[in-house]
């Protein structure tokens, strides 16, 4: 699960498809992280809001920041992004990558309600979190439920 800084949209997506495996008791079948494609807050925690977002769902993370790697394109079945600009970026990175094995497409694409992007809720308020949180739920479940 991709965003530009793997602080907000990411780690969300990431921390919520990580509860429904863990409830669906599938972890042993799944690799879960998220990731940025820029290298702006490698190592920072999520935004304070997503967290506050995430423990209003019952979710926590302990996810620390880290840029896209050449390996995760070898190694992770299916990248995930937020917005056309994730998608451009991960589409260029993985052309530079040997052997990549991941299907890249937009989270959104999943989304029963059809909200192809997830914006990055960063310059928005608690309100924005939730629309982000809702989003991926959404298109979580259906990902999981088409490739359970």
């Amino acid at each position: 699960l991709v965003s530009i800084g793997n602080i907000c949209r990411s780690p969300i997506a990431e921390a919520v498809f990580r509860k429904l495996v863990t409830d669906e008791k599938l972890e042993h079948k799944w690799r879960t992280d998220s990731a940025a494609v820029s290298d702006w807050n490698v190592g920072r925690f999520p935004d304070s809001r997503a967290l506050g977002c995430l423990r209003h769902h019952g979710i926590e993370t302990a996810h620390k920041a880290r840029q896209v790697t050449k390996e995760d394109f070898q190694t992770f079945d299916h990248i995930l992004c937020m917005d056309e600009s994730n998608l451009r970026d991960l589409n260029r990175k993985s052309n530079q990558v040997k052997d990549c094995k991941a299907k890249i497409e937009l989270l959104g694409t999943y989304d029963p309600q059809k909200q192809l992007i997830i914006e990055d809720p960063y310059y928005g308020n608690e309100k924005d979190f939730e629309t982000v949180y809702e989003q991926c739920l959404r298109c979580c479940k259906a990902f999981l439920e088409k490739y359970h």
